[in-house]
């Protein structure tokens, strides 16, 4: 039975969540993905900075090894984009037609977070059932500024609405492969739970500051630095909001 609210509780914490992102980000939103890069800046930086890496530190990582980690976080995800590009020159050559490097990044380092949710929550429910599904709920809070940033991204990326549904989707069904994981090892599966976060953090970190900021620097004119600078605000802003909601 705890294994099923589990299961249940993932997918509304995950895929549910993305739902939800969706019909903002695929509607509305949409149109301007290329301005809401500036937005994304702001959620993936202040999600990584002042909420994934706090939250491995006070899970008992040393903040300097956390440091360390987070640097070997960033350069592996540099290889990862070279290999990533690489193999888009090469397709390119050949005539095909590939998405942006960060697509993959995007994917894998919101893969790992909600791994990490998923077996938080299933320490919750092996605790109270109570208890796992509030955290349920506040995760879906957590979540949907995140996806709505990663759905900007994609889109941005030259990736369809129905694929990058696809993948947020996907990503976010990675919550129940870890809800699963933390039920059936829940000790083995908190030694790696710091460790996981400061990877997901470098995920964030590098795709905002190496691919989506050098983009925003196509666009040179004042109102577009004042448009980029107050929607990378909102995005602080945004996560800053569903930090004191949840506290």
């Amino acid at each position: 039975m705890t294994l099923l609210q589990i299961i249940l509780a993932t997918l509304v914490g995950g895929v549910f969540s993305v739902l939800l992102a969706s019909l903002v980000a695929l509607t509305f939103l949409a149109r301007f993905a290329n301005r809401m890069v500036a937005f994304a800046v702001g959620v993936l930086l202040g999600f990584a900075l002042t909420d994934i890496l706090p939250e491995a530190v006070n899970l008992g990582l040393d903040i300097t090894q956390a440091g360390w980690i987070l640097i070997a976080g960033i350069m592996g995800f540099f290889l990862l984009e070279k290999l990533a590009l690489w193999r888009h020159d090469h397709a390119t050559h050949l005539g095909k037609t590939q998405h942006k490097p960060q697509v993959t990044m995007i994917v894998i380092g919101d893969g790992m977070h909600n791994f990490v949710d998923g077996v938080l929550l299933a320490a919750t429910f092996l605790t109270d059932w109570k208890l796992g599904w509030a955290a349920a709920i506040a995760i879906i809070a957590h979540e949907i500024p995140q996806e709505i940033s990663d759905f900007m991204v994609l889109l941005d990326a030259g990736v369809s609405k129905r694929k990058a549904l696809i993948l947020n989707a996907l990503s976010g069904a990675a919550m129940t492969l870890g809800g699963i994981v933390g039920w059936l090892s829940l000790s083995n599966a908190h030694v790696a739970i710091p460790y996981i976060l400061v990877l997901a953090a470098a995920s964030f970190i590098y795709i905002a500051v190496a691919d989506l900021v050098p983009e925003l620097h196509h666009h040179r004119k004042p109102r577009d630095m004042a448009l980029q600078l107050s929607l990378m605000a909102a995005g602080l802003g945004v996560v800053a909001l569903n930090k004191l909601l949840l506290n």
